[in-house]
């Protein structure tokens, strides 16, 4: 079999390792819980007496001898540490007693003892007091309720008598959802490792892992798949907002295929819809060769026509940059598509008046506007030359309508208090004005990609053909290499974000409405 070769065994051996060693990683966290726990560890246990059973000759001089039970005395440093993952609060501690903690000096009474913490730690101090349980009884030592952060720890130094050095001293008590378990021993100076033998070793097995499937991925070769070309002709139309981006695909596409020829006539999103259904409904040789885009979902009378989803789109609001304000409200935008708000005073801005500068009713970018942000069409046309009003009513805002993105963009900067709309990337890279954010959220593909943003000027940009084009078409093939592939990265280059990538997939189900009505 052509894929059982000995690069594709290796992958696929290393991935089921990864897998595996993946599953014991659960596995073990599941066993040995990483969540509250409290270590304790001997860092020290020393005879002060040379009674004390240790095997080790002692001698004493000044209160060492002259204090009495000194003969078999030891001192023994507990270290109590907090090494889990979440911090550890007084009501985590379930002992049923006033304490939490009690440790039990095998064969060793309890003569005495003293508490010590790290600078940074002084708070812990307020809590090693009797009425909080602190104190000591023959054997045992009872310790309070102690609040520890995640790193935290104490030292307890007990002088005791009796008993042998070296001799068992346990910690009991419970902890909510944790655990209470020594650490290994240690010196005083010594830090406690960060992770585990095993998650060490797992983490090793798993950066071979990634280090093999890297090398096998360097080593292949990454020679991408030829275009499946066509010779021919395509015309591509509709959306002007698109338009750049459709435009550097087909040169990339020409470049790749000898003998195609893709040319890009962008005039508005239904008006290319309605070519294409125009074109497909006279057809008498076969599929028509002709590619709609359009901003959003065709006409539901349009059902003779078939669609693939682009890309994700994020369109904005732009004025000029005399309008000094960067946010409006969704609710301020309807007002001002009303013509209730006429100068720019009125929601914080400039003493200016309000010009509107749209788009025709061909634009996808317009119905965009209207579906996703305004809730309704935009009032009638006032206006020639976007500046005075001139057709009827003679009171109220003035508005106008040009025929392209890159008409509206050029208008706004050289009119006073204008108003506009726009794909985000064009608007971005045009010198005297700026986009505006809606109820505080930026127009930003970035956030939006998060799911950080609720900013609501965004669409789908849909590729339509009358019908389905014949397999190995140039039409077809064209739509392939747009779609799902390497015109992905120029989507992605122009500022949007494709339909059909891992992140694009979700956000393109998400962002589709039903077709509008005719």
């Amino acid at each position: 079999m052509e894929w059982l070769n000995a690069e594709n065994t290796v992958a696929v051996g290393t991935a089921l390792v990864g897998i595996v060693a993946s599953g014991v990683m659960v596995w073990y966290e599941r066993r040995v819980p990483r969540r509250r726990r409290i270590g304790y560890r001997v860092q020290m246990d020393n005879p002060i007496g040379d009674d004390a059973r240790s095997g080790r000759a002692n001698r004493r001089l000044g209160l060492f001898e002259e204090t009495p039970d000194m003969a078999d005395a030891t001192l023994v440093l507990l270290r109590i540490e907090n090494d889990g993952s979440q911090g550890i609060d007084r009501e985590d501690y379930t002992s049923p007693e006033l304490h939490g903690l009690t440790a039990v000096f095998t064969d060793r009474t309890v003569k005495g003892v003293t508490v010590t913490q790290p600078t940074d730690t002084d708070h812990l101090m307020d809590h090693f007091t009797e009425a909080r349980g602190f104190g000591y009884d023959g054997h045992t030592l009872r310790i309070p309720r102690v609040p520890l952060n995640r790193g935290d720890h104490y030292k307890l130094l007990v002088l005791l008598s009796g008993g042998d050095v070296g001799s068992p001293i346990r910690l009991y008590g419970g902890i909510r959802e944790g655990e209470v378990h020594p650490n290994r021993s240690a010196t005083p100076d010594d830090v406690p490792p960060l992770f585990s033998r095993a998650a060490r070793t797992i983490s090793v097995l798993l950066t071979v892992c990634v280090v093999t499937l890297a090398a096998i991925v360097v080593a292949r070769d990454d020679t991408p798949p030829p275009v499946e070309c066509a010779r021919g002709k395509l015309t591509v139309t509709g959306s002007t907002a698109f338009a750049p981006v459709v435009r550097d695909v087909a040169e990339r596409f020409e470049h790749a295929c000898e003998g195609a020829t893709i040319e890009v006539d962008a005039h508005g999103s239904t008006a290319g819809l309605r070519d294409l259904v125009s074109a497909g409904g006279g057809r008498g040789a076969g599929f028509p060769p002709l590619i709609a885009l359009s901003d959003g979902p065709r006409l539901a009378a349009m059902d003779a026509l078939t669609e693939d989803r682009a890309a994700l789109s994020v369109f904005a609001l732009v004025v000029s940059d005399d309008v000094r304000i960067k946010n409006l409200s969704t609710d301020s935008v309807r007002r001002v598509y009303r013509g209730e708000i006429t100068n720019w005073r009125q929601v914080g801005g400039p003493d200016l008046p309000v010009r509107m500068v749209s788009r025709d009713a061909n634009s996808g970018t317009r119905q965009v506007f209207q579906r996703r942000v305004l809730g309704r069409s935009e009032m009638e046309n006032t206006s020639s030359d976007c500046v005075k009003r001139d057709y009827a009513p003679q009171k109220g805002p003035v508005r106008c309508e040009l025929d392209s993105t890159a008409q509206v963009l050029a208008q706004i900067r050289k009119t006073s208090g204008a108003i506009g709309y726009s794909e985000l990337n064009v608007a971005r890279r045009t010198k005297g004005l700026h986009p505006l954010s809606l109820d505080a959220d930026a127009p930003d593909l970035k956030a939006i990609e998060q799911g950080t943003s609720a900013y609501p000027y965004r669409e789908i940009e849909y590729a339509y053909t009358y019908g389905n084009p014949p397999a190995g078409s140039l039409a077809a093939n064209f739509l392939t290499y747009l779609i799902r592939g390497s015109g992905q990265t120029t989507i992605r280059s122009h500022g949007h974000l494709p339909c059909w990538s891992p992140q694009g997939l979700q956000l393109c189900a998400e962002t589709v409405q039903p077709a509008n009505s005719p």
